[in-house]
């Protein structure tokens, strides 16, 4: 009877990861979209240069969003390992907390610092990085408000969650653009979708429930361990096209950044897919763990990333001219390579992150190293933009190499017992 029961929540949790992968896999689609539209958008209406303090402005953004999936991550691995669900209220509440402390913080800072920032970034109105700290101010208390939803599996409100921030964002930026506001009204627009996505759609009735002591509260060394993956993720998805803009003419880092977005289309769905499977992951007690769990997203990641890696390679000038048009023609022949370097590190993303669901895990720290690596390498091999693409193929196989081996090591002890009962 015990068996069965065993094999009845195994099921249940490789059901439950692959309806929540499919859920987050389509809304992202839809998500990846808006946004895309956002940027072909702004780059059109704008031109280049007015359109690259937009990118400046987005990439602060993105700096800061280590911080928000910190607290996302540990917020989703807190509430779903607490059972009862005063003590999954209690721990989305002291978060929440203290994610507005840190957010009005950093907020702060760039609002005091726009000057300098400003001056350094060569954005011509210091007053655009000020509308952008008013987003900041509540971009953290953002990420456990997910972290919430994401914990109790509420997928559904989840992926609205994101819809509305892409919506609103494009929309706006749209809006005020055609009406002059230009590159404020662009920033405002992003500024304005983060205040509508904190506040839409509700948070479920349950988080009204009174609060009571948790028995596995948020700890400090969850968080550091968030914060180490996600600073080394932001610098790993970023700091190549920061890097091409240094070395190279601004037609070819103009040609990279085509390449990179239509590259990251492929992350952003593979992400999708782990954010389903980290709460029902970290929900499982120790002694049951599942291995299996994991293979239903791996697989899940492998499909698409070699899906998406066949399509690049047969139709990437079909891809790259429909997407920018025949001015950005000549970087196709760059798509299928990177899009192996990101399905690469999508794989390793999966591994990484069921690590982190599980306990305290020493990955995050060899991405970061990594990241670290990756810098110096494309700072030495980057006569072409191919290089700086192999370069970054043969790290992100390096790392997957390396954190694939604490995960077969912990899926044979965890499966020796199983296979001697």
């Amino acid at each position: 009877m015990a068996a069965t029961t065993g094999q009845l929540t195994q099921k249940e949790s490789h059901a439950r990861v692959l309806s929540g992968s499919i859920v987050m896999l389509l809304s992202t689609s839809l998500v990846s979209v808006l946004n895309f539209g956002f940027n072909v958008s702004m780059a059109r209406m704008l031109g280049p240069a007015r359109f690259g303090h937009v990118t400046a402005a987005v990439t602060i953004l993105m700096l800061a969003s280590a911080i928000t999936l910190a607290f996302q991550l540990v917020c989703a691995k807190f509430v779903a390992r607490n059972e009862i669900l005063g003590q999954k209220v209690s721990v989305y509440r002291s978060l929440r907390g203290k994610a507005w402390v840190m957010s009005l913080g950093v907020g702060a800072g760039l609002f005091i610092l726009q000057r300098p920032v400003a001056a350094y970034l060569h954005i011509p109105d210091p007053w655009i990085l000020a509308v952008l700290a008013i987003g900041i101010s509540a971009y953290v208390p953002l990420g456990v408000r997910r972290g919430g939803l994401q914990g109790m599996c509420s997928f559904g409100r989840l992926s609205a969650n994101f819809i509305v921030e892409a919506v609103v964002k494009l929309v706006i930026a749209v809006l005020l653009v055609s009406l002059g506001y230009g590159v404020m009204g662009a920033v405002g627009a992003i500024s304005g979708s983060i205040l509508a996505a904190y506040l839409i759609p509700r948070m479920p009735s349950e988080f009204g429930t009174r609060p009571k002591t948790a028995l596995q509260p948020a700890s400090f060394r969850e968080g550091m361990q968030a914060t180490v993956f996600f600073v080394g993720q932001v610098i790993i998805n970023n700091i190549d096209i920061l890097l091409v803009k240094h070395f190279f003419a601004p037609e070819l880092a103009g040609l990279y950044a085509a390449v990179a977005l239509v590259g990251r289309v492929l992350y952003f769905a593979a992400w999708s897919v782990v954010s389903a499977m980290f709460p029902v992951s970290a929900a499982a007690k120790p002694r049951e763990e599942d291995p299996n769990v994991i293979l239903v997203p791996l697989l899940f990641v492998l499909a698409i990333s070699i899906i998406f890696i066949m399509a690049a390679s047969f139709f990437p000038d079909l891809i790259i001219n429909t997407i920018f048009g025949g001015r950005f023609s000549e970087s196709g022949s760059l798509l299928t390579l990177y899009a192996a370097a990101t399905g690469l590190y999508a794989l390793s993303v999966v591994l990484m992150t069921y690590e982190m669901s599980r306990r305290i895990a020493n990955t995050g720290w060899l991405q970061l190293i990594f990241s670290g690596i990756l810098v110096l390498a494309i700072g030495v091999f980057h006569n072409t933009l191919r290089d700086v693409i192999v370069v970054q193929i043969v790290l992100m196989a390096a790392m997957l190499m390396f954190v694939s081996f604490p995960f077969f090591r912990r899926y044979k002890q965890v499966l020796a017992p199983q296979e001697t009962t």
